[in-house]
Protein backbone atom coordinates (compact mmCIF):
# COMPACT_ATOMS: atom_id res chain seq x y z
CA UNK A 1 0.00 0.00 0.00
CA UNK A 2 2.93 2.48 0.77
CA UNK A 3 3.99 1.92 -2.67
CA UNK A 4 0.97 2.70 -4.28
CA UNK A 5 0.69 5.69 -2.13
CA UNK A 6 3.81 7.09 -2.96
CA UNK A 7 2.87 6.68 -6.32
CA UNK A 8 -0.20 8.75 -5.48
CA UNK A 9 1.71 11.56 -4.05
CA UNK A 10 4.14 11.37 -7.47
CA UNK A 11 1.12 11.74 -9.25
CA UNK A 12 -0.35 14.60 -7.45
CA UNK A 13 3.06 16.37 -8.40
CA UNK A 14 2.76 15.42 -11.96
CA UNK A 15 -0.93 16.60 -12.26
CA UNK A 16 0.49 20.31 -10.56
CA UNK A 17 3.54 20.24 -12.75
CA UNK A 18 1.60 19.77 -15.86
CA UNK A 19 -1.12 22.46 -15.31
CA UNK A 20 -3.96 19.41 -15.31
CA UNK A 21 -6.05 21.74 -13.18
CA UNK A 22 -5.67 25.42 -14.77
CA UNK A 23 -5.34 27.88 -12.61
CA UNK A 24 -5.22 31.66 -13.62
CA UNK A 25 -2.52 33.21 -10.98
CA UNK A 26 -0.30 31.56 -8.16
CA UNK A 27 -2.40 32.68 -5.51
CA UNK A 28 -5.94 33.01 -5.10
CA UNK A 29 -7.22 36.40 -3.34
CA UNK A 30 -10.04 37.20 -1.10
CA UNK A 31 -11.86 38.97 -3.37
CA UNK A 32 -11.88 36.10 -5.83
CA UNK A 33 -11.95 33.43 -3.47
CA UNK A 34 -11.18 30.02 -4.94
CA UNK A 35 -13.10 26.97 -4.20
CA UNK A 36 -11.62 23.94 -3.48
CA UNK A 37 -12.83 20.86 -6.82
CA UNK A 38 -13.84 18.43 -4.54
CA UNK A 39 -13.86 20.42 -0.73
CA UNK A 40 -15.86 22.59 0.79
CA UNK A 41 -13.61 25.62 1.33
CA UNK A 42 -12.85 28.85 -0.20
CA UNK A 43 -9.47 29.77 0.57
CA UNK A 44 -8.39 33.71 0.51
CA UNK A 45 -4.79 33.40 -0.10
CA UNK A 46 -2.95 30.29 -0.65
CA UNK A 47 -0.20 28.47 -2.87
CA UNK A 48 -1.42 27.18 -6.00
CA UNK A 49 0.21 24.01 -5.83
CA UNK A 50 -0.92 23.23 -2.40
CA UNK A 51 -4.62 23.89 -3.13
CA UNK A 52 -4.20 21.61 -6.16
CA UNK A 53 -2.42 18.79 -4.45
CA UNK A 54 -5.34 19.38 -1.72
CA UNK A 55 -8.04 18.84 -4.65
CA UNK A 56 -6.22 15.80 -5.88
CA UNK A 57 -5.86 13.84 -2.91
CA UNK A 58 -9.67 14.72 -1.44
CA UNK A 59 -10.83 13.46 -5.31
CA UNK A 60 -8.58 10.29 -5.41
CA UNK A 61 -9.47 9.62 -1.40
CA UNK A 62 -13.31 9.84 -1.99
CA UNK A 63 -13.01 8.06 -5.22
CA UNK A 64 -13.25 4.78 -3.35
CA UNK A 65 -13.71 5.81 0.31
CA UNK A 66 -11.89 2.82 1.15
CA UNK A 67 -9.28 2.42 3.73
CA UNK A 68 -6.62 2.39 1.41
CA UNK A 69 -7.65 4.86 -0.87
CA UNK A 70 -8.00 7.90 2.38
CA UNK A 71 -4.29 6.60 3.25
CA UNK A 72 -3.24 7.25 -0.25
CA UNK A 73 -5.03 10.61 0.38
CA UNK A 74 -3.30 11.56 3.51
CA UNK A 75 0.33 10.70 2.49
CA UNK A 76 -0.29 13.30 -0.20
CA UNK A 77 -1.33 15.30 1.94
CA UNK A 78 1.52 15.05 4.37
CA UNK A 79 3.89 15.71 1.05
CA UNK A 80 1.76 18.78 0.75
CA UNK A 81 2.20 20.04 4.11
CA UNK A 82 6.53 19.50 4.23
CA UNK A 83 6.72 21.38 1.31
CA UNK A 84 4.97 24.82 3.04
CA UNK A 85 6.89 27.07 4.75
CA UNK A 86 5.26 28.82 7.61
CA UNK A 87 6.99 32.43 7.49
CA UNK A 88 3.95 34.90 6.14
CA UNK A 89 0.37 34.76 5.78
CA UNK A 90 0.09 33.06 2.07
CA UNK A 91 2.44 30.13 3.75
CA UNK A 92 0.33 29.88 6.50
CA UNK A 93 -2.88 30.07 5.03
CA UNK A 94 -1.28 27.18 2.38
CA UNK A 95 -0.41 25.16 5.39
CA UNK A 96 -3.67 25.82 6.81
CA UNK A 97 -5.60 24.64 3.67
CA UNK A 98 -3.73 21.53 3.86
CA UNK A 99 -4.61 20.75 7.39
CA UNK A 100 -7.99 21.14 7.32
CA UNK A 101 -8.07 18.48 4.30
CA UNK A 102 -6.49 16.63 6.29
CA UNK A 103 -8.94 16.51 9.37
CA UNK A 104 -11.47 16.10 6.91
CA UNK A 105 -10.22 12.88 5.55
CA UNK A 106 -9.45 11.78 8.96
CA UNK A 107 -13.20 12.72 10.77
CA UNK A 108 -14.50 10.65 7.23
CA UNK A 109 -12.43 7.90 8.31
CA UNK A 110 -13.74 8.03 11.63
CA UNK A 111 -10.95 9.37 13.19
CA UNK A 112 -12.35 12.53 15.09
CA UNK A 113 -9.78 12.80 17.88
CA UNK A 114 -6.94 12.96 14.91
CA UNK A 115 -8.84 15.28 13.36
CA UNK A 116 -9.42 17.32 16.53
CA UNK A 117 -5.50 17.98 16.78
CA UNK A 118 -5.12 18.75 12.84
CA UNK A 119 -7.71 21.47 13.68
CA UNK A 120 -5.62 22.44 16.52
CA UNK A 121 -2.79 23.40 14.36
CA UNK A 122 -4.34 25.42 12.09
CA UNK A 123 -5.44 27.30 15.10
CA UNK A 124 -1.71 27.41 15.93
CA UNK A 125 -0.88 29.55 12.66
CA UNK A 126 -1.26 32.90 14.33
CA UNK A 127 -0.56 34.65 10.79
CA UNK A 128 -3.31 32.59 9.06
CA UNK A 129 -6.29 34.64 7.22
CA UNK A 130 -9.19 35.05 10.08
CA UNK A 131 -11.35 33.24 7.69
CA UNK A 132 -9.59 29.86 7.57
CA UNK A 133 -9.35 30.14 11.68
CA UNK A 134 -13.09 30.47 11.55
CA UNK A 135 -13.25 27.39 9.65
CA UNK A 136 -11.03 25.52 11.97
CA UNK A 137 -12.73 26.61 15.34
CA UNK A 138 -16.36 25.91 13.80
CA UNK A 139 -14.82 22.45 12.75
CA UNK A 140 -13.17 22.20 16.31
CA UNK A 141 -15.93 22.91 18.48
CA UNK A 142 -18.63 20.69 16.53
CA UNK A 143 -15.80 17.33 16.48
CA UNK A 144 -15.30 18.01 20.29
CA UNK A 145 -19.24 18.54 20.96
CA UNK A 146 -19.55 14.83 19.05
CA UNK A 147 -16.54 13.63 21.20
CA UNK A 148 -18.40 14.44 24.44
CA UNK A 149 -16.29 16.99 25.79
CA UNK A 150 -17.94 19.61 26.29
CA UNK A 151 -16.16 21.65 27.87
CA UNK A 152 -13.13 22.31 25.91
CA UNK A 153 -15.29 22.80 23.14
CA UNK A 154 -16.90 25.91 25.38
CA UNK A 155 -13.54 26.96 26.49
CA UNK A 156 -12.80 27.12 22.34
CA UNK A 157 -15.40 28.94 21.90
CA UNK A 158 -15.06 31.41 24.76
CA UNK A 159 -11.31 31.95 23.53
CA UNK A 160 -12.10 32.92 19.73
CA UNK A 161 -14.97 35.10 20.78
CA UNK A 162 -12.88 37.26 23.10
CA UNK A 163 -10.30 36.91 20.44
CA UNK A 164 -12.87 38.33 17.76
CA UNK A 165 -13.59 41.10 20.42
CA UNK A 166 -10.21 42.04 21.45
CA UNK A 167 -8.93 42.57 17.55
CA UNK A 168 -11.83 44.52 16.63
CA UNK A 169 -13.05 42.07 14.44
CA UNK A 170 -17.13 42.93 15.48
CA UNK A 171 -16.91 45.06 13.07
CA UNK A 172 -16.83 41.84 10.37
CA UNK A 173 -20.60 41.02 11.25
CA UNK A 174 -20.05 37.67 9.04
CA UNK A 175 -17.03 37.02 11.59
CA UNK A 176 -18.72 37.99 14.75
CA UNK A 177 -22.18 35.80 13.88
CA UNK A 178 -20.26 33.04 13.33
CA UNK A 179 -18.25 33.01 16.67
CA UNK A 180 -21.78 34.42 18.59
CA UNK A 181 -23.40 31.01 17.28
CA UNK A 182 -20.24 28.72 18.28
CA UNK A 183 -20.81 29.98 21.21
CA UNK A 184 -24.25 29.83 21.08
CA UNK A 185 -24.12 25.94 20.34
CA UNK A 186 -22.01 24.81 23.03
CA UNK A 187 -23.97 26.43 25.79
CA UNK A 188 -26.75 24.72 24.09
CA UNK A 189 -25.21 21.50 24.37
CA UNK A 190 -24.60 22.38 28.28
CA UNK A 191 -28.26 22.94 28.65
CA UNK A 192 -28.14 27.15 29.45
CA UNK A 193 -30.99 27.89 27.71
CA UNK A 194 -30.29 32.03 29.21
CA UNK A 195 -26.68 32.18 27.98
CA UNK A 196 -27.39 30.98 24.67
CA UNK A 197 -30.40 33.06 24.27
CA UNK A 198 -27.94 36.31 24.89
CA UNK A 199 -25.60 34.99 22.06
CA UNK A 200 -28.69 33.68 19.36
CA UNK A 201 -30.42 36.87 19.65
CA UNK A 202 -30.82 39.39 16.89
CA UNK A 203 -29.34 36.52 14.10
CA UNK A 204 -32.37 35.68 12.76
CA UNK A 205 -31.83 39.08 10.28
CA UNK A 206 -28.60 38.45 9.60
CA UNK A 207 -27.65 37.77 5.90
CA UNK A 208 -25.21 35.44 6.77
CA UNK A 209 -27.81 33.14 8.79
CA UNK A 210 -29.00 31.77 4.80
CA UNK A 211 -27.58 28.53 4.11
CA UNK A 212 -25.25 27.99 6.76
CA UNK A 213 -24.72 26.43 10.45
CA UNK A 214 -25.74 29.61 11.87
CA UNK A 215 -29.75 29.26 10.38
CA UNK A 216 -29.60 25.40 11.60
CA UNK A 217 -27.83 26.32 15.28
CA UNK A 218 -30.14 29.25 16.01
CA UNK A 219 -33.12 27.15 14.61
CA UNK A 220 -32.30 24.02 17.01
CA UNK A 221 -32.40 27.10 19.69
CA UNK A 222 -35.74 27.73 18.79
CA UNK A 223 -37.19 24.75 18.03
CA UNK A 224 -35.80 23.80 21.74
CA UNK A 225 -37.11 26.50 23.44
CA UNK A 226 -40.87 26.04 21.45
CA UNK A 227 -40.92 28.83 18.92
CA UNK A 228 -41.48 26.18 16.42
CA UNK A 229 -42.67 28.88 13.97
CA UNK A 230 -39.42 31.26 13.00
CA UNK A 231 -37.47 27.03 13.88
CA UNK A 232 -39.06 25.78 10.93
CA UNK A 233 -38.21 29.31 9.15
CA UNK A 234 -34.35 29.17 10.41
CA UNK A 235 -34.26 25.11 8.72
CA UNK A 236 -35.77 26.18 5.81
CA UNK A 237 -33.59 29.16 5.32
CA UNK A 238 -30.72 26.70 5.91
CA UNK A 239 -31.97 24.27 3.49
CA UNK A 240 -32.51 26.68 0.66
CA UNK A 241 -28.96 28.33 1.37
CA UNK A 242 -27.25 25.47 1.33
CA UNK A 243 -28.54 24.49 -2.43
CA UNK A 244 -27.98 28.51 -3.57
CA UNK A 245 -23.99 28.36 -1.91
CA UNK A 246 -21.56 28.78 -4.64
CA UNK A 247 -18.71 28.81 -2.36
CA UNK A 248 -18.11 27.90 1.24
CA UNK A 249 -15.78 27.70 3.95
CA UNK A 250 -16.55 24.53 6.05
CA UNK A 251 -15.19 21.70 7.64
CA UNK A 252 -15.32 17.93 8.97
CA UNK A 253 -19.03 17.33 10.37
CA UNK A 254 -20.08 21.32 10.17
CA UNK A 255 -19.51 21.69 6.07
CA UNK A 256 -22.41 22.12 3.85
CA UNK A 257 -23.26 18.48 3.59
CA UNK A 258 -23.77 17.71 7.25
CA UNK A 259 -25.66 21.46 7.58
CA UNK A 260 -28.30 19.96 4.54
CA UNK A 261 -28.95 16.95 6.16
CA UNK A 262 -28.89 18.50 9.76
CA UNK A 263 -31.84 21.06 8.87
CA UNK A 264 -33.37 18.69 6.75
CA UNK A 265 -33.42 16.19 10.03
CA UNK A 266 -34.11 18.61 11.84
CA UNK A 267 -37.33 19.81 9.60
CA UNK A 268 -38.76 16.25 9.93
CA UNK A 269 -37.73 15.78 13.85
CA UNK A 270 -40.19 19.57 14.11
CA UNK A 271 -43.06 17.84 11.77
CA UNK A 272 -43.38 15.35 13.84
CA UNK A 273 -43.18 17.61 17.13
CA UNK A 274 -45.82 19.43 16.17
CA UNK A 275 -47.96 16.71 14.86
CA UNK A 276 -47.56 17.17 11.25
CA UNK A 277 -46.59 13.20 10.37
CA UNK A 278 -47.21 13.30 6.63
CA UNK A 279 -44.93 15.93 6.08
CA UNK A 280 -42.21 14.79 9.27
CA UNK A 281 -42.50 11.13 7.09
CA UNK A 282 -41.01 12.96 3.79
CA UNK A 283 -39.18 14.89 5.34
CA UNK A 284 -37.20 12.32 7.36
CA UNK A 285 -37.58 10.22 4.60
CA UNK A 286 -35.49 12.40 2.28
CA UNK A 287 -32.86 13.20 5.22
CA UNK A 288 -32.45 9.03 5.41
CA UNK A 289 -32.06 8.65 1.75
CA UNK A 290 -29.57 11.63 1.97
CA UNK A 291 -27.66 10.35 4.85
CA UNK A 292 -27.09 6.79 3.26
CA UNK A 293 -26.15 8.23 -0.17
CA UNK A 294 -23.46 10.10 1.86
CA UNK A 295 -22.23 7.97 4.02
CA UNK A 296 -23.29 4.67 3.17
CA UNK A 297 -26.00 2.75 4.60
CA UNK A 298 -24.07 0.57 7.25
CA UNK A 299 -22.69 4.54 8.88
CA UNK A 300 -23.76 5.36 12.30
CA UNK A 301 -25.11 8.49 11.60
CA UNK A 302 -27.60 6.71 9.32
CA UNK A 303 -28.75 4.93 12.43
CA UNK A 304 -28.92 8.30 14.08
CA UNK A 305 -31.21 9.56 11.40
CA UNK A 306 -33.29 6.26 11.82
CA UNK A 307 -33.38 6.69 15.48
CA UNK A 308 -35.51 9.77 14.08
CA UNK A 309 -38.15 7.82 12.03
CA UNK A 310 -38.57 5.55 14.55
CA UNK A 311 -39.09 8.25 17.26
CA UNK A 312 -42.14 9.89 14.78
CA UNK A 313 -43.70 6.66 14.13
CA UNK A 314 -43.73 6.42 17.77
CA UNK A 315 -45.50 9.85 18.14
CA UNK A 316 -48.07 9.25 15.57
CA UNK A 317 -49.11 6.03 17.13
CA UNK A 318 -49.46 8.06 20.52
CA UNK A 319 -51.32 10.91 19.09
CA UNK A 320 -53.49 8.47 16.89
CA UNK A 321 -53.78 5.65 19.24
CA UNK A 322 -53.02 3.47 16.85
CA UNK A 323 -49.81 0.70 16.79
CA UNK A 324 -46.82 0.52 14.87
CA UNK A 325 -45.09 -1.71 17.50
CA UNK A 326 -42.89 -3.96 14.71
CA UNK A 327 -42.25 -1.07 12.74
CA UNK A 328 -40.68 0.87 15.67
CA UNK A 329 -38.84 -2.14 17.00
CA UNK A 330 -37.50 -2.74 13.22
CA UNK A 331 -36.27 0.75 13.49
CA UNK A 332 -35.49 0.80 17.02
CA UNK A 333 -33.33 -2.40 16.43
CA UNK A 334 -31.29 -1.73 13.20
CA UNK A 335 -30.21 1.80 14.88
CA UNK A 336 -28.85 0.57 17.67
CA UNK A 337 -27.30 -2.16 15.46
CA UNK A 338 -25.39 0.57 13.10
CA UNK A 339 -24.62 2.63 16.25
CA UNK A 340 -22.76 -0.12 17.75
CA UNK A 341 -24.99 -0.62 20.87
CA UNK A 342 -23.30 -2.69 23.34
CA UNK A 343 -25.25 -5.50 24.61
CA UNK A 344 -27.45 -4.97 27.64
CA UNK A 345 -25.41 -7.73 29.31
CA UNK A 346 -22.33 -6.58 28.91
CA UNK A 347 -21.94 -4.17 31.41
CA UNK A 348 -17.96 -3.35 30.98
CA UNK A 349 -18.88 -3.18 27.06
CA UNK A 350 -17.55 -0.13 25.46
CA UNK A 351 -19.83 3.12 24.77
CA UNK A 352 -19.45 5.05 21.64
CA UNK A 353 -19.20 8.25 23.03
CA UNK A 354 -20.46 9.84 19.98
CA UNK A 355 -23.53 8.18 19.72
CA UNK A 356 -24.41 7.45 23.57
CA UNK A 357 -27.04 10.08 23.74
CA UNK A 358 -28.91 9.42 20.76
CA UNK A 359 -28.27 5.41 21.61
CA UNK A 360 -30.19 6.62 24.86
CA UNK A 361 -32.70 8.09 23.13
CA UNK A 362 -33.15 4.50 20.75
CA UNK A 363 -32.74 1.84 23.86
CA UNK A 364 -35.73 4.36 25.80
CA UNK A 365 -37.78 4.58 22.87
CA UNK A 366 -37.69 0.56 21.96
CA UNK A 367 -37.83 0.30 25.96
CA UNK A 368 -41.11 1.48 26.06
CA UNK A 369 -42.12 -1.21 23.54
CA UNK A 370 -41.20 -4.12 25.73
CA UNK A 371 -42.66 -3.19 28.29
CA UNK A 372 -46.15 -2.97 27.53
CA UNK A 373 -45.36 -6.61 26.29
CA UNK A 374 -45.78 -8.85 29.25
CA UNK A 375 -43.70 -11.55 28.16
CA UNK A 376 -40.56 -9.14 27.14
CA UNK A 377 -41.14 -7.14 30.10
CA UNK A 378 -37.64 -8.25 31.92
CA UNK A 379 -35.57 -7.16 28.46
CA UNK A 380 -37.85 -3.75 28.95
CA UNK A 381 -36.50 -2.74 32.00
CA UNK A 382 -33.07 -3.69 31.86
CA UNK A 383 -32.73 -1.70 28.35
CA UNK A 384 -34.95 1.25 30.43
CA UNK A 385 -32.61 1.05 33.05
CA UNK A 386 -29.41 0.86 30.35
CA UNK A 387 -30.68 3.96 28.83
CA UNK A 388 -31.24 5.98 31.96
CA UNK A 389 -27.44 5.34 33.27
CA UNK A 390 -26.05 6.24 29.86
CA UNK A 391 -28.62 9.55 29.30
CA UNK A 392 -26.40 12.18 30.19
CA UNK A 393 -27.94 15.48 28.71
CA UNK A 394 -28.59 19.09 31.01
CA UNK A 395 -31.36 20.39 29.76
CA UNK A 396 -34.06 17.97 29.44
CA UNK A 397 -34.39 14.19 31.07
CA UNK A 398 -34.68 10.77 28.93
CA UNK A 399 -38.35 10.80 30.06
CA UNK A 400 -38.68 14.62 28.62
CA UNK A 401 -37.68 13.33 25.38
CA UNK A 402 -39.40 10.59 24.53
CA UNK A 403 -42.99 12.01 25.89
CA UNK A 404 -44.44 15.14 24.10
CA UNK A 405 -47.10 16.54 26.78
CA UNK A 406 -49.85 18.31 26.32
CA UNK A 407 -49.27 21.68 25.65
CA UNK A 408 -46.37 20.99 24.21
CA UNK A 409 -43.57 21.37 26.62
CA UNK A 410 -39.67 20.42 26.00
CA UNK A 411 -38.62 18.48 22.98
CA UNK A 412 -35.00 16.91 22.39
CA UNK A 413 -33.78 17.54 19.10
CA UNK A 414 -31.14 15.18 17.89
CA UNK A 415 -28.71 17.27 16.07
CA UNK A 416 -27.10 15.33 12.63
CA UNK A 417 -23.69 17.39 12.75
CA UNK A 418 -22.74 15.88 16.30
CA UNK A 419 -25.15 13.41 17.09
CA UNK A 420 -26.25 15.04 20.38
CA UNK A 421 -29.31 15.83 21.45
CA UNK A 422 -30.24 19.51 22.68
Amino acid sequence: MIHTATKCARAAAATVRGGAIPVRSSLVRYATPLRLIHGEISVPNANNVAIQMVNYALSHARSQRSDESYAQGMLVLEQCLGNQASDDQVSQDSKATVLLAMSDLLYESANSSEAIERLKQVMSLTLSSLSIRVVAVEALVGLLIQSGQDDASLNVADEFLELVKERGHENLQGVAATAKTIKGLTELVKGSIESAESLFQGLENHEICKGSNIALSYGEFLHATGNFEMAKEMYQKAIQGVTETKESMSSCNMNLKAVSLAATFALGQLESHIGNFGDAEETLTSALTSAEAHYGHSHPKVGVILTGVALMYRNKAKQERSSSIMIQEGLFRRALELMKAPPLDDTEGIINVETQEVMALARGGYAELLLIQVNRRSEGEKMKSWAESAWRNRRISLSEALTLSEPLGKVGIIDARTTRVL
